[in-house]
């Protein structure tokens, strides 16, 4: 046989061989990050469970999940499907009830999130870009962003009542100035290669903004967006609690209220599990918007 013969036949083995291994990697890649989130979870609630059999922790204060999950349906009856309103029903809830709830409160997370992000990267090129804009703007900005979300609960109240307004009021000042400042930062940081190459190039200066400095500051700010996500979840409950009468934070103040230990763990599983699939929502929506960005650099985001 020749040296040819043996090469053609060891190709299609080769190949056969090659096609699992890639197989094999793809369904890893996928299932590794939901197996590890899998570990994380089933140890610390392991822990948990260890702690209430060896009595360290009171079940009246910290239940377990086997006792907070025990009757679900007598947890489900404190959720208002329409999201007006927290407190038992008298005819009892179901799994309807609180994805309704869960609804509402992804729902002003979500404008929040939206408006605060797209007006502070369009305030923040506006800085840049207009000289006598940002002479203006910039001092305000400055002074503004160290006041907290909480401070501007009155202020919210007072100006636009009771309901969803406040709420996605404050998730927007939670990340507005922030993402500002974000914003400059970002655009101060851009090469200046970039941009003299962009004028031997021809560019005018709306060119350069558009297709030089805006694609290259947009994957850092969707990470400083990812990274207060988190906050604008905090104050959303914070302002469900106060401002509006209805969503998750409600329900966790009226199972504070209460002494409710139950509803207010079961109330966090629900708040914890909704962060992370936003988390993982605008993962994949980062992956989509910044497509000239390649798989590498956004694994590690």
């Amino acid at each position: 046989m020749s040296q040819k013969n043996i090469r053609g036949d060891l190709q299609p083995h080769s190949m056969q061989v090659a096609l699992p291994l890639a197989l094999l990697t793809r369904v890893y890649r996928k299932l590794a990050p939901i197996f590890w989130a899998c570990m994380s979870l089933t140890l610390f609630v392991g822990f948990w469970e260890f702690a209430w059999w060896q009595g360290w922790a009171n079940p009246l204060l910290l239940p377990p999940p086997h006792i907070f999950l025990a009757d679900l349906s007598d947890q489900f009856r404190f959720f208002d499907p329409d999201g007006s309103r927290a407190g038992a029903l008298s005819k009892g809830g179901s799994i309807w009830s609180v994805l309704g709830v869960i609804g509402w409160s992804s729902l002003r997370v979500f404008v929040g999130l939206a408006l605060g992000f797209s007006l502070s990267l369009a305030i923040g090129l506006a800085i840049r870009y207009f000289n006598i804009f940002g002479k203006l703007v910039l001092p305000l900005v400055t002074m503004l962003a160290p006041i907290s979300p909480v401070a501007w609960i009155p202020v919210a109240v007072f100006i636009l009542g009771i309901g969803n307004p406040p709420a996605i009021f404050l998730v927007f000042i939670a990340i507005f100035f922030v993402m500002v400042l974000a914003t400059l930062s970002q655009i101060d940081s851009v090469p200046v290669q970039y941009i003299q190459l962009a004028r031997i190039m021809g560019c005018s200066k709306q060119q350069i903004y558009r297709h030089v400095i805006l694609p290259t500051i947009l994957p850092d700010l969707f990470v400083t967006l990812r990274m207060n996500l988190f906050a604008a979840w905090m104050v959303v409950l914070i302002a469900e609690a106060v401002g509006v009468g209805s969503g998750l934070g409600q329900v966790t103040m009226m199972a504070r209220n209460t002494f409710n230990a139950s509803l207010v763990f079961f109330t966090m599983t629900l708040i914890g599990i909704t962060g992370f699939a936003f988390d993982q929502a605008l993962r994949q929506i980062q992956k989509r918007v910044l497509w000239w960005v390649g798989p590498t650099n956004l694994q590690g985001l």
